[in-house]
């Protein structure tokens, strides 16, 4: 894949030599904040700088002494799955003073540090650029004190800031998504994936109170991941009458065969008189209205507790490179900036910048301008909103638009986790725009053979948290059966259709576009929602179903790794799924801490090979107790599993010993993600509204018909960067290579050196996406939205 060399740097030039960095994490804690500590260590000691840790947030800045240690390689081994943060943090009180920003300027120089990284919340960040403002004034004041030598000022006059948002509640704008909130997510949804089964046993409501004292993203995207009945934030007080409507809609509910309610409040919920509504007054209000035996359940610090999810440990490794490079590159007049994730991109924003917006929110929330608030929050959490209200609150048959037309789903290829989500989001959303929705059960091989039914709202009521396809799924294309296919689709009036799955949902749509040209029953809009473990379609960067196969593999790799502590030095080969793909492995392996992953995409021989052996036995002479090298299944013909295995055994005999796990279908099992969820709940309600679009762009009324034969009117909807983009197939053929059933380019083989240099490799990286100091976007372009991270 070619890359921009002009700003692909190389070990050899990335120098930090003579640099000082130091770490901290501040505020609250969050999972995920051990993996940024470590990406920023080893990164800081791969470019040559020295990198130190603050222990205990500013307070340890402030008290200094052993507070701040010189960081080494090993001493962040076996971080990257602890929860919480093991270099301490403490809210200071003496840091807001200017003694004590006095005495922390006088610990940090003393140690030659002029960079800083801070992982902490907006207060934290806000402290650190005063911090800086004030750093020429604090280092002459200490010259008048005699505390440093007068050639101290010049030496370290300025000091550079670089932040990471580690808050679990998401409530920093710049940033679609914060370290840690991932992972609280799933705290929250395991949780109520728990209560769900007891409250259906007894037809109960529980009341579940979630973190979110400021912002309710927490409570509307686990609403938005578990189908709840109702949900309480503070961004979006309810209407006088609340009460009522909240109680018939549970009541109505139970009407239709529902054993259970769920609702959610976030800790800050508020009605319109800016009183707070507790757990406990919900309770009280469903037993007075409707009698329901109802429960409370306040999750409390268990969201910020655990190991962090995938996402988290990716997010802040990725993170935590950027912020290096961003401070081995900034000037006196660089202004403090803050590493974000825009869709799927990393960026640099302003500091204050974000740091002002966020507070801005706050302050149209005190001044009930509740809707101004939605907007700053961006685009992610407005329409996060929007689906929710789409998906929840079912408008009366009388409210609903009269469309008249016929829109089928179905499942194609290999069962991926958040199918169902997208099924339900679909028939939802479908039904809200006025289209009656048809069910196809096992993908084109029931298509043909009419196994196609209308599907209601109800019928996809708790359809969010179910693995697997409860549709039914078959690998069939439709090529071989398409006489058959049109034949239903004439009978049924079908008038347009989604198709979800993976690479052969992408032939299937290829083949469908084909066949216009013979039959007009195809002439209709037709869209693909990409949901496959394998992450191996054209056109999106991610799929449906991707994320929890991460989620699993990272899992069983901490396990497997775990069962070798305390025995002697071990090596694990873990093969893992994806075809040809190396995406599984590749950013399994970063989230897992791997030392090698073995694709297909990346050719290598026996040289390789052994030089990765080498490489490991010498780590393991010096620190590391365990090993983990990960290969894709596919990754090459002859290095098959068993030989690689057999390979470290021998070549290791006397260092370490190897063990090999095949973890097969674990990776395509199991509940879906929250990310899965809710990426498959929100793609699948902007392709139903694609879809209604096209079929009133393309309805010839003299005709009576729909008539839709352009490109454009075949598409897949796919995230790119930072955009979700709706791209005609037929655009997408010569991007692929379709003998391996891959995309020709791929945006996550950039993360391979990420992961290579975390484990010690001597390796180049390429920056070309890096160094743009960016500027906060109040509204940013609508296809944005799509934020990737939920």
């Amino acid at each position: 894949m070619a890359q921009p060399d002009s700003k692909k740097i190389f070990f050899e030039n990335l120098s930090g030599a003579g640099k000082a960095i130091a770490v901290l994490t501040s505020g609250g804690d969050a999972q995920g904040m051990n993996a940024a500590v470590r990406a920023v260590v080893r990164m800081g000691l791969y470019v040559g700088a020295k990198v130190y840790f603050i222990h205990e947030g500013y307070q340890g800045m402030v008290d200094g002494g052993e507070n701040i240690k010189e960081a080494t390689w090993e001493s962040v081994s076996s971080m990257l799955q602890v929860g919480g943060t093991v270099i301490g943090s403490a809210r200071c009180k003496e840091f807001r003073s200017h003694e004590g920003r006095l005495k922390a300027a006088h610990n940090l120089v003393q140690h030659g540090i002029t960079n800083l990284c801070v992982i902490g919340g907006d207060g934290s960040l806000t402290g650190a650029n005063l911090f800086r403002e004030e750093w020429s004034g604090l280092l002459t004041e200490l010259v008048e004190q005699g505390s440093i030598e007068a050639d101290a000022v010049q030496k370290y006059s300025a000091l550079h800031i670089v932040g990471m948002v580690g808050s679990i509640d998401n409530d920093f704008c710049g940033t679609d998504m914060t370290i840690g909130t991932d992972s609280a997510l799933h705290r929250i949804i395991e949780v109520v994936d728990a209560i769900m089964t007891t409250a259906q046993s007894h037809q109960r409501t529980f009341v579940l109170e979630v973190m979110g004292r400021h912002c309710g993203y927490l409570a509307l995207v686990s609403a938005l991941a578990c189908g709840a009945d109702w949900v309480l934030i503070p961004e979006m007080p309810p209407e006088d009458g609340w009460e009522d409507k909240m109680c018939q809609k549970l009541s109505a509910n139970r009407a239709g065969m529902k054993r259970l309610n769920i609702i959610i409040v976030a800790e800050g919920a508020i009605d319109h008189k800016n009183k707070p509504i507790t757990t406990d007054y919900v309770k009280d209000l469903v037993v007075k209205c409707l009698g329901f035996d109802t429960r409370v359940t306040i999750l409390g610090h268990v969201q910020r507790g655990g190991t962090p999810s995938a996402f988290d440990r990716i997010l802040a490794s990725r993170m935590g490179v950027e912020a290096v490079l961003a401070l081995l590159e900034t000037t006196a007049n660089t202004p403090a900036c803050v590493v974000s994730l825009c869709g799927n991109q990393s960026v640099r924003l302003p500091l204050m910048e974000c740091v002002q917006m966020t507070q801005e929110v706050q302050k149209a929330m005190d001044e009930k301008r509740f809707e101004e608030a939605v907007k700053l929050r961006g685009r992610s959490f407005e329409n996060n909103l929007k689906t929710y209200k789409l998906l929840a609150h079912r408008k009366p048959e009388s409210e609903l638009p009269t469309s008249n037309f016929n829109v089928a789903v179905l499942n194609v290829g290999a069962p991926a986790a958040g199918m169902n989500a997208a099924v339900r989001s679909a028939v939802r959303v479908g039904i809200s725009e006025g289209h009656k929705m048809f069910a196809v059960s096992d993908g084109f091989e029931g298509f043909y053979k009419g196994q196609i039914k209308e599907i209601k709202w109800a019928d996809v009521g708790g359809w969010t948290g179910q693995g697997g396809s409860l549709l039914g799924t078959k690998r069939t294309l439709p090529a071989k059966y398409v006489d058959k296919i049109a034949e239903q689709m004439r009978e049924n009036n079908i008038n347009a259709l989604l198709i979800i799955g993976g690479f052969e949902a992408f032939e299937s749509l290829l083949q469908l576009c084909e066949a216009r040209a013979a039959y007009e029953e195809f002439c209709i809009p037709m869209c693909m929602l990409p949901a496959t473990i394998s992450n191996n379609v054209p056109g999106t960067d991610l799929s449906i179903g991707a994320d929890t196969a991460l989620n699993a593999i990272v899992e069983t790799c901490d396990r497997i790794k775990q069962s070798a502590s305390g025995t002697k030095r071990r090596v694990f080969i873990i093969e893992t799924m994806g075809g040809y793909c190396g995406y599984l492995a590749s950013v399994g392996g970063l989230a897992a801490g791997a030392d090698a992953a073995y694709i297909y995409e990346e050719p290598f021989d026996i040289r390789d090979l052994q030089a990765n052996v080498e490489h490991l036995t010498e780590k393991m002479k010096t620190s590391i107790q365990r090993g983990l090298v990960l290969r894709n299944e596919n990754c090459s013909e002859n290095y098959t599993t068993d030989f690689i295995y057999q390979l470290y055994s021998e070549e290791g005999r006397g260092v370490f010993d190897s063990r090999k796990n095949v973890l097969g279908h674990m990776q395509q099992g199991g509940a879906p993600s929250p990310f899965d969820r809710n990426f498959g709940t929100k793609i699948s309600a902007k392709a139903m509204q694609w879809i209604t679009k096209k079929l009133v762009e393309s309805f010839r009324k003299d005709e009576g018909r729909v008539f839709a034969n352009t490109e454009d009117t075949c598409c897949l909807l796919g995230m790119r960067r930072r955009a979700l983009v709706f791209q005609p197939v037929v655009q997408l053929k010569g991007d692929t290579d379709f003998v391996h059933r891959i995309p020709k380019e791929q945006w996550w083989l950039k993360l391979r050196p990420l992961m290579k240099i975390l484990a010690k490799y001597k390796t180049s990286y390429d920056v070309s996406d890096s160094g743009q100091l960016e500027h906060v976007v109040r509204n940013r372009p609508r296809e944005s939205d799509a934020s990737v991270a939920m």
